[in-house]
């Protein structure tokens, strides 16, 4: 017989998954109800403090999502509701049921693409800094105008968070990763730049309890976007984060993860 040390207990399991043809790979912790957090545009960058809290209560699934990071790149997707498509097909490899969705930033937009299509195994949908509709006020930062560290660095309310996770100057295993991401965020986004204008009217027929999330201090997606999810879903609240950004999983992950635990007591 075999022991876990506690060293191998803390590691989440990694795994993969066909789903049409391609791979998905993924990390999962915990058990429980499931929970399934889907990442921004900049790619998955492992386990983070945020998974380990919510693997304490959930089932927590961290997928790569098609065409990036670990998973197969589908030649064929060209918009984010292919995306959307294939993550519903990983659930349904996977036999999810009831899920918590938390999708942050780009994850956001295809977690809401998702349910506008079906809600059949969504128990909760969180959105945390969420892409996907027009901003009424102010702009999307376009990725592509700036030095793509320097994006991802400014999305972060305190700078001090950004050089804990990713250094003050990013190897070039981690500068590989985020622009792996961003080519595949182009292919799936470009005209309109980070925003479907279908999605408010399509989200009123979404009724799955929806919590969105923003913070104060999100420099890439306007507030804005945030009131409209909340203003499009039947069944929606917002929470603002204060001294928070647009990376809430990374640099706020108690405050986060408080909210999301809180939603999911929810009767």
């Amino acid at each position: 017989m075999t022991t876990d040390t506690p060293a191998q207990l803390t590691q989440p399991r990694a795994a993969s998954v066909e789903v049409s043809g391609g791979n998905v790979s993924f990390l999962q912790k915990g058990s429980g109800a499931p929970l399934v957090v889907l990442h921004h545009s900049i790619s998955s960058h492992g386990w983070l403090p945020l998974h380990e809290r919510l693997a304490e209560r959930y089932a927590v699934h961290v997928p790569d999502l098609p065409g990036w990071g670990d998973s197969d790149r589908p030649d064929w997707a060209r918009d984010v509701r292919d995306i959307a498509i294939l993550v519903e097909l990983w659930m349904d490899a996977m036999e999810l049921s009831g899920v918590t969705l938390v999708g942050c930033g780009f994850g956001g937009w295809v977690a809401a693409e998702l349910a506008t299509m079906s809600q059949s195994r969504l128990a909760r949908l969180v959105l945390v800094g969420a892409a996907g509709i027009r901003p009424r006020e102010g702009a999307i930062v376009d990725q592509l105008v700036v030095d793509y560290v320097e994006y991802v660095r400014s999305g972060f309310h305190d700078e001090a968070e950004f050089d804990r996770h990713f250094g003050d100057d990013p190897p070039r295993e981690t500068r590989m990763l985020l622009y792996g991401g961003r080519e595949m965020t182009m292919r799936v986004t470009w005209k309109p730049w980070m925003f479907n204008d279908a999605l408010p009217v399509l989200l009123t027929g979404v009724q799955t309890p929806l919590l969105v999330v923003w913070g104060a201090n999100d420099a890439i997606m306007p507030l804005d976007c945030g009131e409209q999810f909340a203003e499009a879903a039947p069944n929606a609240a917002l929470h603002v984060i204060e001294d928070g950004g647009h990376f809430l999983d990374f640099e706020r992950p108690d405050a986060l993860g408080e909210l999301i635990e809180e939603f999911g007591s929810e009767a």
